[in-house]
């Protein structure tokens, strides 16, 4: 089964490691969630978790058709039932207003529920009950009749109207693709399909909405606080002064709690209108139809090169559906331009409209099904040249970003590579179709590159220095469950010494100073400076202090002359162990604690940045078994080395990377929204029949970083890595699947009817 790598061992020599981790750190080390026992023992409290006094529950009425128009509500019978308070339709609704999307922020669904009567797909809000109890909400929503004019409903699931030439708009374009493809010597011209995917996150969306007379209080599900105040502002007519939105912890949410969804905007309003506090939590049907999924792709890619594996074409036609409500594209063709050297590039894309509710972002959005169209093709050129699918891409690789030909902040993706298929055994892959085997299983080995960009936005955050030898850090921004609250105690630590279980993170509400969205990884990288230059505030205070303190033994020197560390102020001269604790500094001069803020622009603003390229890299190395006597395929192992930077948790982050590992098998395997083409019905609404991956179907997985900091990223040289480890999976899944059966499967997810198509029984001779 040998079959070296032409090159492999002159790369394997390459040192792996950045920059050494300090001794005294916790940066790049493994440390367990700070909220972890919060978590573990109930104590945390999710939205839906919160019950005021007086609260009662909102439920929504759900249109069962997908097109069409309301005639008649009639709310004769379910208001009269027993714990009824109101029953709202569009005749009654308190005002909501459009909003017009902010920088950073968007509404997928722009238009305000039960603002009219046309009815855009099945599941629609046509109206809201609110009770004394959530089962007599349930109950009367029920006993709501709702006649419409029902007109046939658009939910096809075939998108070729998409990839006719004339609704292709052009995206990035270099060259000639058209004269180039047509005189390559060797190409693949082939189309690629992916599913409608639904986020499923377990805690449910909710908002419990409470008007206290002067503002909105809003506990959201939501990865983005400040967003959701200034759009719900928007809607609800008011001042964003006067919403407060709270989220201390949040169930995942994975793209799909980004942005406001129409439930939060009518339990606030019906809190101002009953002067009551109001909770409303989407049920799980209704989260199949209301809140978002990744939309529906159709990909061509055609990719033409030399006989030595040089790319001389590359063209990503793609085309994704979206609502009659909204204009989300899904842009697959992201990360399509950056990846390879090719003089010649186009990237063209359209949506079609569909009546199923409105799309949204979803882990890595746009990137994962670009990237298993791209890499797919890839995989499939490599077979043609009968070219290693690691050589072929090592080959192909760009000195500066091709798209625009900017240098990249930090691009070790050759690295990634060859790391990988040493660590995964690459070099002992016989290339030839089910040759290779364990007992009466065939195995399969694929592997992918991947890509996501990497940004960071702007970010402000306080820390304070207390008395009893504590710290606080506050900052507006949320942890969505991937260790934000630890982070920040890191950094902290790291900066001033206070230990980790000494330090009070607070986030999780506008009332804080202001902080970016949990969304396309850019939390770690954005708070960083922040903290960083909040700490430094702080200490330079402390100094003051210790100077200008008569009871201080530093007092009349000058700062300067002075250091901190570890908690302790000293001379610089002198060790740490002549100084004084913080602590007692503070008790000298009489004050409860010493504060600092610290900003920081994002790389959007930073003209610095702005000169560079900036993404992270990785690579993906699957193995699946392939059992033909029973006809059952696993994925066994993968192996996953990822580019991001100077990682600053490695227990969170291999969390974040195992967890898009396991949601990449359930894209490649199991996931998919079935709509009922006449109706616009999801069919399986529920987690009994959408099939997602399970503790059963995991594999060995090793997670492993490069550790290169990225200079130009911020402080830490820290990038995120949640998004990235999503992108590369499914194509590595779908070629192991090749590798082991000789099926080539192009229409997501695969099935085992697909592999029953082909003889792949014969491999068993």
């Amino acid at each position: 089964m040998a079959n070296e790598i032409q090159g492999q061992q002159d790369v394997l020599s390459i040192p792996v490691a950045g920059t050494p981790k300090p001794s005294n750190s916790t940066i790049n080390t493994e440390v367990p969630r700070i909220d972890g026992r919060y978590k573990t023992t109930g104590t945390a409290k999710y939205t839906s978790d919160y019950n005021l006094p007086g609260m009662v529950y909102a439920v929504p009425v759900c249109s069962t058709i997908a097109n069409g128009s309301i005639d008649a509500i009639d709310t004769n019978k379910a208001s009269a039932m027993r714990g009824v308070i109101r029953l709202y339709t569009r005749e009654n609704l308190p005002k909501i207003y459009r909003a017009n999307a902010t920088a950073g922020s968007r509404l997928d669904e722009h238009r305000p529920p039960l603002s009219d009567d046309k009815i855009d797909y099945a599941g629609q809000y046509v109206a809201l009950v609110v009770a004394r109890t959530l089962d007599q909400a349930r109950d009367a929503a029920d006993a709501v009749v709702v006649r419409c004019k029902e007109d046939k409903a658009n939910a096809t699931r075939d998108l070729a109207e998409g990839m006719v030439e004339e609704k292709l708009r052009q995206g990035n374009k270099r060259g000639e693709t058209g004269p180039a493809f047509e005189v390559a010597a060797v190409k693949v011209d082939e189309t690629y399909e992916t599913p409608i995917e639904v986020h499923n996150p377990i805690e449910l969306h909710a908002s419990v909405a409470q008007w206290t007379g002067q503002k909105y209080v809003l506990y959201e599900t939501t990865q983005s606080i400040f967003a959701q105040r200034d759009l719900l502002a928007q809607m609800l007519g008011v001042p964003k002064e006067q919403v407060q939105v709270i989220m201390r912890y949040l169930g995942s949410g994975f793209g799909g709690k980004l942005w406001p969804w129409p439930h939060s905007v009518l339990a606030a309003a019906a809190s101002r209108d009953l002067n009551l506090p109001v909770k409303l939590v989407v049920d799980r049907h209704m989260m199949f139809k209301t809140v978002g999924h990744r939309p529906q792709t159709t990909q061509r890619m055609r990719i033409g090169a030399t006989l030595d594996g040089k790319l001389t074409s590359l063209q990503h036609d793609y085309t994704s559906d979206t609502s009659i409500l909204s204009d989300l594209a899904e842009n697959c063709g992201m990360a399509t331009p950056v990846m390879y050297t090719t003089p010649n590039l186009m990237v063209r894309s359209s949506i079609v409209k569909r009546n199923v509710g409105s799309p949204t972002a979803m882990r890595c959005p746009g990137t994962v099904p670009g990237i298993y169209a791209l890499e797919s093709a890839m995989d499939e050129l490599a077979i043609k040249l009968k070219m290693d699918p690691v050589q072929l891409r090592l080959i192909n690789e760009p000195p500066n970003d091709p798209s625009n030909n900017r240098p990249f902040t930090s691009r070790h993706l050759v690295e990634c590579m060859k790391l990988g298929a040493e660590k995964f055994g690459w070099s002992k892959r016989n290339p030839e179709v089910g040759s290779m085997r364990k007992g009466d299983l065939i195995l399969g080995w694929g592997m992918a590159a991947c890509s996501y960009r990497s940004n960071r936005g702007n970010c402000k955050a306080t820390v304070h220095l207390n008395d009893d030898g504590k710290a606080t850090v506050l900052c507006g921004t949320q942890d969505i469950g991937t260790g934000t609250y630890t982070i920040f105690a890191q950094i902290v630590h790291a900066k001033t010494g206070v230990p980790i279980d000494h330090v009070d993170v607070q986030l999780g509400d506008t009332d804080q100073p202001e902080g970016p969205h949990s969304g396309g990884s850019w939390v770690t990288g954005t708070v960083l400076p922040a903290i960083d230059k909040a700490c430094e505030a702080a200490i330079q205070s402390l100094l003051g202090i210790a100077v200008q303190t008569p009871s201080s033994p530093f007092h009349g020197a000058v700062s300067n002359e002075l250091a901190f560390t570890n908690g302790v102020v000293h001379r610089k001269a002198e060790s740490e162990s002549s100084g004084v604790a913080f602590a007692d500094l503070l008790k000298r001069a009489g004050l409860r604690a010493i504060s600092g803020d610290g900003e920081s622009a994002g790389s959007f603003q930073d003209r610095n940045a702005q000169a560079y390229s900036s993404h992270s890299f990785g690579a993906q190395f699957v193995e699946v078994e392939w059992d033909p006597g029973i006809a059952r395929l696993r994925v066994s192992r993968v192996v996953s080395v990822l580019d991001v930077g100077r990682v600053i948790n490695l227990k969170t982050a291999r969390n974040q990377v195992e967890g898009a590992i396991v949601m990449g098998i359930g894209m490649a395997l199991f996931e998919e929204a079935i709509y009922d083409q006449r109706t616009g019905h999801p069919l399986n609404a529920n987690l009994a029949d959408y099939i997602v991956t399970t503790n059963a179907d995991c594999p060995i997985i090793d997670a492993i970083f490069t550790d290169f900091p990225d200079p130009i990223a911020n402080t830490y040289g820290a990038r995120g890595c949640g998004e990235i480890s999503l992108a590369g999976l499914a194509p590595a899944i779908t070629a192991a699947v090749y590798h082991a059966t000789g099926v080539r499967v192009r229409k997501l997810p695969v099935r085992i009817e697909d592999l029953l198509t082909a003889d792949a029984h014969s491999l068993t001779a």
